[in-house]
């Protein structure tokens, strides 16, 4: 939402979008500038180049819109039309509801992109209105319950890798995206930016990333190409937006400069090209692949909160408590030594999602499923650590469909 505030009103985390209204003295510089409000130096700043009024885009804004300028409820047209007024709400529903549909549609996204990335391999050109309808399920079905999806990432298949990345990016920046309060269009430019940030990968040699060994530094130059590669394939695509383009170009620079292709850092990083950064480090380490078995979320998320100088530290602490320290879709050890499967998140308290409890890991048998939120008073039980499911010998795709298909 795009709101005018006087400069008196400005304050560190909101996101000048541009300048209003500006005093025009005789030595005073027309200020241009866009982007985040990082401290109060900036505001002093352009106080004294004159700048008297902006617009703010709370879409991008690291803080709420404040209590004056939100839109009061129009109570006399929903009395006169409650039907109209109940048709602008969104459907949220359960995510046992959402996780059969999300499961189809997951497996058939992949399907899709599988094939669509083998066109781009044989040198056929890219479906890019297919791309454009998975982004459109990804979006709608997140925007219905945001669970299901994400628990879908957590899903591992090594020899699928290329693709299901690109499926679970589109889904985590989608995710994290509706957190901070994106509008669902912006959201939608963003999940089609996911779905398009690897796919230059396709026109290189396929046997880099399939090998079971580390890439050497020969291969690493090849596959830095992918940025430029995948540049060529939307160029001229009709629908491609500068938001998509910049994540495209960007998701591999770092703060500090050491990124490629350019080696931009700092400010000339979008926050789309950080949430993208952030986005795609998680779902590559947290992933299995041909050369390594992906790690556990909580390691990930621990490395992208110690490595400020590479990320945006604010984004990271927020994609912590979007996700939760574990996401749902993990499977967890509680201190009764049961086993669960983290099914909800907790954005208040990360670290006591609601979870599902369905085996006992002292006698190692299956128990009667029971759903429990952690934050209740009236137990005490809570999680000791995210445990990999074949340290139990657990199916995690069968478990998904026992436990949450109804």
């Amino acid at each position: 939402m795009l709101i005018t505030l006087p400069i008196s009103e400005l304050v560190p985390g909101m996101f000048v979008d541009s300048v209003s209204k500006q005093y025009e003295g005789v030595d005073s510089i027309k200020i241009k500038t866009r982007g985040l409000v990082r401290d109060k130096s900036i505001i002093q700043r352009l106080i004294s180049e004159g700048v008297q009024e902006l617009l703010i885009d709370f879409t991008q804004s690291d803080v709420g819109i404040p209590a004056k300028y939100q839109e009061k409820p129009d109570t006399t047209a929903e009395k006169a039309q409650p039907g109209k007024a109940k048709e602008k709400e969104k459907k949220v529903v359960s995510v046992e509801q959402e996780f059969a549909k999300a499961s189809v549609s997951y497996e058939q996204h992949n399907r899709k992109l599988q094939s669509l990335y083998g066109d781009v391999t044989s040198g056929l050109k890219m479906n890019i209105s297919l791309l454009d309808d998975i982004a459109k399920d990804i979006v709608a079905s997140v925007f219905r319950n945001h669970n299901a999806m994400t628990i879908l990432t957590r899903l591992k298949d090594k020899n699928m890798y290329n693709w299901r990345h690109m499926t679970n990016c589109a889904i985590l920046v989608t995710v994290f995206a509706k957190y901070l309060g994106y509008k669902e269009e912006i959201v939608q430019e963003l999940a089609m930016g996911a779905l398009l940030h690897d796919l230059g990968q396709a026109k290189l040699p396929q046997g880099i990333f399939s090998k079971p060994e580390e890439v050497n530094e020969l291969e690493m130059q090849a596959i830095k190409k992918h940025v430029a590669q995948s540049l060529g394939l939307v160029k001229g695509e009709k629908g491609i937006t500068p938001l998509m383009l910049d994540m495209i170009v960007n998701h591999h620079e770092r703060l500090d400069g050491s990124g490629y292709p350019r080696g931009i850092a700092g400010e000339k990083l979008s926050r789309p090209a950080r949430i993208m950064a952030i986005v795609d480090v998680y779902d590559a380490m947290s992933s299995d692949r041909p050369h390594q078995l992906g790690d556990e979320p909580i390691n990930v998320l621990r490395y992208l909160l110690g490595s400020k100088h590479l990320f945006d530290s604010e984004l990271v602490q927020r994609f912590i408590k979007c996700l939760g320290v574990h996401p749902v879709g993990t499977i967890v050890k509680l201190n009764n030594e049961r086993l669960a499967l983290v099914t909800e998140g907790n954005h208040q308290n990360p670290i006591k999602p609601k979870v599902k409890i369905f085996y006992n890991a002292k006698h190692n048998h299956h128990v009667t499923a029971k759903d429990i939120d952690l934050t209740s008073p009236e137990h005490d039980l809570k999680i000791l650590a995210s445990i990999k499911p074949l340290d139990y010998q657990l199916n995690l795709a069968r478990l998904l469909k026992e436990h949450l298909l109804v």
